[in-house]
């Protein structure tokens, strides 16, 4: 408890000046720990046939204050790629405010819960892998979406039988939630990444490398909202959906050869180019919070099954601040690398 209150502390400080509106939605993500819930429904139903306006009616049930609640939910699969792919594909999630109205999900209409993909062995390690990723970004910037753990007590009915799982899980405020809290509204419409924030847009791409992600598009919203801050009269990016990454190293990746990479471990910086100043100043502060991103990776080592998973991801990490710390490399492999067009 102590550690988690001093990184909130530096959480804080380290995003003094932005100020952020507090709303009832905010106490779902305030408690990080893993959130007990039940759930319940037909994978092959939810893949084909919910949509974008076709939803699945199911109960959540929820452990709050040592008690079991339920609610009911309408849910739908969500992402083109996982919902191909994936047995479990990842979940758009409403509540009506007769139903979350005095739980711990007051003010959360709408929501992404982000399951395993495959039935693997390393399944809920790869949702640990994402989730870190959330955790890290939100050092980063202030901009960005809450996240909170979920343990999910799963029933599958397969015919006259119900399949059990114990699955991993995380969910996600939704984008709108994010504007709010900003005094900002999401901001739809495509824009040239030149036309975005320069020092936002440096921190999510610095960060997209470090995740090693090529799976993303800041233009066309690709695993991406943008937030238009009616204060400071500038959109940013806010980023989300980090599985096809290096970072996580899952086995369902594919790989975008034509960016010149052969793996998703083989990092490419995708940032456009700015002012030199901007690259210096995010570059200081990727380095100023080494020490404390590393720590807060670190605290998570336990909790994974496969002790390689997460080495993995720790050496991926340190591979970024090897290039963080070298002028040569830093210079090649972003500064250089910096897009045009």
């Amino acid at each position: 408890m102590k550690k988690q209150v001093i990184s909130m502390i530096i959480l804080l400080i380290s995003f003094v000046g932005f100020s952020q509106k507090a709303m009832k939605s905010d106490a779902l993500f305030s408690d990080q720990t893993p959130l007990e819930i039940k759930l319940g429904y037909s994978n092959k139903d939810m893949n084909r046939k919910t949509n974008d306006s076709t939803f699945i009616d199911t109960t959540l049930e929820f452990l709050q204050d040592e008690k079991w609640s339920s609610l009911q939910v309408n849910l739908r699969a969500r992402g083109n790629f996982r919902r191909n792919e994936c047995y479990f594909p990842p979940i758009k999630m409403k509540i009506k405010k007769d139903q979350y109205q005095g739980t711990i999900f007051d003010g959360n209409k709408t929501m992404k819960l982000v399951l395993p993909c495959k039935l693997e062995s390393e399944n809920n390690d790869n949702i640990l892998q994402e989730y870190i990723a959330y955790k890290i970004y939100e050092r980063i910037s202030p901009f960005h979406f809450k996240t909170r753990r979920v343990n999910i007590d799963f029933s599958e009915p397969k015919g006259k039988k119900i399949k059990k799982f114990a699955l991993k899980g995380f969910l996600i405020e939704d984008d709108k939630r994010v504007a709010k809290r900003h005094e900002g509204k999401v901001f739809e419409r495509y824009v040239h990444p030149m036309g975005m924030d320069h020092l936002t847009s440096v921190h999510n791409a610095f960060f997209q490398y470090l995740l090693g992600n090529t799976d993303f598009s800041v233009a066309y919203q690709h695993n991406g909202k943008l937030m238009y801050s009616e204060a400071d009269k500038k959109i940013i990016p806010l980023p989300y959906d980090f599985d096809m990454t290096g970072w996580v190293n899952p086995s369902y990746a594919t790989v975008n050869t034509t960016l010149g990479i052969k793996s998703v471990q083989d990092r490419k910086y995708r940032g456009f180019k700015r002012e030199q100043k901007y690259f210096d100043q995010v570059r200081k502060e990727f380095l100023d919070k080494k020490a404390s991103l590393i720590e807060m990776v670190a605290s998570f080592e336990s909790e994974f099954t496969d002790p390689k998973e997460y080495k993995n991801m720790f050496d991926f990490m340190n591979d970024f601040y090897e290039v963080m710390e070298d002028d040569n490399k830093f210079k090649k492999s972003i500064v250089d690398e910096s897009r045009t067009k």
